[in-house]
């Protein structure tokens, strides 16, 4: 049985970890080390725009002892991510520069998108995850930049909210007020109070949860404090009021509480608020601590990468279900939209020798077809426009940002005239051009099919002959809109293709 070690180094607003794993197909992934190291370069990047010399030196100094540790366990790959703290300076291309320099270590930096998906994969592949959605659930995963809640009900995903509530931001904003939660608890839950108000009026009307699922520091703590219980779950009204005994005392006190060792961590103070105030107006039923991190999820995507472990969950359908939501939030899911992403689909299967494209490119264009008309909630006239907007302003769990830049040029260029690559190219790579090119062309030919939005068509077939893509309907209606429109959509086709789409007509 091969037996894999691989290294998760991840570089954090607060703090830089590495965790060594045994990955192996026929037994769960099993840690064998975690190492960290306090490295605050968020307070460089969120005050000053930038990281110092002596946080770059810093935190090369860790990078060069985690590789001599990676060395001593002779680990088979290793993966090194950062966080938001380095998408918010102005100098990170040096920066990362130098660290590869001096430790050979390449650091990518995730966009906010990644990130989050990463650390969501970690407790997805949990056995209880699936369940808990089910029953409705929200994954909360609090961080030191920002946080971010992934709402579920019956299993499907509802909403993916970004807010800038890290506790190292919080607790920049309140430095100066004192390190007793009583000092300053009516600031720090102000702050709060406002983004989670806002969430729970907009999302949590018709959405009660069971469950919250937190990731993040401190939080296992939190919940030995409150029970004891190994399945790491807790009576939510039970941990409320633990934690607001808690709100009493120093952080000094709560520290020892807590069974803490760094009794000076004035992050604590930041998760205890947060954690409590999400947890008072989600309201759900119990709490769940499964005391994953990004590294996990890191772990989890090599280990899937490599085909080492088969995925428990549907992540694509989380982001089809997240599509579809976002959608009918616009009022623009309808039949209409069910037949386009139907007939793109099926397009888009018959012409796989033709395009080059993968799976991955199927799901986006199914996105692009569910949200291609979101816009016109907005503005009537300048739809597309607002399509894009939208799109590029969504969270999407499971998604890059790459991803939704091409979703969302997919949809605009669905009405507008394609920009030439040398307009896109700050935004889009060669690859990702001819992606957008491609998905264009086809959802706006099987856009032509329902230009009525009646659905005329039956028993739509699709096949290759030739230089010419044969598109068979049944219909017992008048199609000369849909023919008209269809001819003047094939141009565009033929021109990315090199192929002409062609309409055969059953009447029935």
């Amino acid at each position: 049985m091969k037996i894999t070690t691989f290294a998760a180094i991840y570089i954090g607003s607060y703090e830089v970890s590495l965790k060594i794993f045994e990955l192996s197909a026929k037994k769960p992934i099993r840690e064998i080390d975690h190492v960290r190291a306090r490295v605050e370069l968020g307070k460089d990047s969120y005050q000053k725009g930038y990281i110092g010399y002596e946080l770059m030196e810093e935190l090369g100094n860790v990078l060069a002892e985690y590789k001599k540790i990676m060395e001593g366990y002779r680990v088979d790959d290793y993966t090194a991510y950062a966080g938001g703290v380095f998408r918010d300076t102005k100098n990170e291309l040096f920066v990362l520069d130098q660290l590869y320099i001096r430790t050979g270590i390449h650091i990518q930096v995730l966009s906010n998108s990644e990130h989050r998906f990463i650390g969501y994969k970690s407790v997805a592949f949990r056995q209880e995850f699936d369940e808990m959605t089910r029953q409705g659930a929200a994954v909360v995963d609090v961080g030191g930049g920002s946080l971010q809640i992934t709402l579920f009900s019956n299993g499907k995903v509802i909403t993916t909210q970004h807010m800038v509530l890290g506790t190292m931001r919080l607790r920049e904003k309140i430095a100066a007020i004192g390190n007793s939660v009583a000092h300053y608890e009516t600031q720090l839950e102000e702050l709060v109070n406002k983004d989670l108000e806002v969430f729970k009026s907009l999302y949590m009307k018709d959405n009660k949860i069971k469950y919250i699922i937190f990731m993040g520091d401190y939080i296992m703590e939190m919940i030995s404090k409150t029970d004891k219980r190994a399945d790491r779950t807790v009576a939510s009204d039970k941990f409320v009021k633990t934690m607001r005994k808690l709100y009493k005392k120093n952080l000094e006190q709560i520290a020892s509480e807590l069974n803490i060792s760094n009794e000076n961590d004035a992050l604590l103070l930041p998760y205890l608020v947060l954690y409590t105030r999400i947890t008072e107006e989600l309201n759900p039923e119990e709490i769940w601590a499964p005391g994953a991190n990004v590294s996990d999820g890191m772990a989890y995507e090599y280990a899937e990468k490599k085909q080492i472990l088969k995925p428990v969950h549907d992540f694509e359908e989380d982001i089809l279900s997240a599509a579809r939501k976002l959608s009918k939030r616009y009022e623009s899911f309808s039949p209409h939209i069910n037949a386009l992403t139907k007939m793109a689909v099926l397009i888009f299967d018959a012409m796989k020798k033709v395009h080059g494209m993968e799976n991955r490119e199927r799901l986006l264009l199914q996105v692009a077809a569910i949200l291609h008309d979101c816009g016109k909630y907005v503005s009537l006239a300048r739809g597309p426009e607002c399509a894009y907007n939208i799109i590029m302003e969504s969270e999407i769990i499971g998604l890059t940002h790459l991803e939704r830049e091409i979703i969302a040029r997919t949809v605009l260029y669905n009405t507008y005239p394609l920009d030439d690559y040398e307009e896109l190219a700050d935004v889009l790579d060669q690859k990702s051009y001819m992606t957008v090119a491609k998905l264009s062309a086809i959802l706006r030919v099987s856009n032509a099919m329902d230009r009525s939005h009646k659905q005329k068509f039956k028993n739509v077939k699709a096949s290759i002959r030739g230089k010419q893509l044969i598109i068979t309907i049944e219909t017992a209606d008048d199609i000369i809109l849909e023919k008209g429109l269809f001819d003047t959509k094939a141009e565009f086709f033929e021109k990315v293709f090199g192929m002409q789409p062609v309409i055969r007509e059953k009447r029935i």
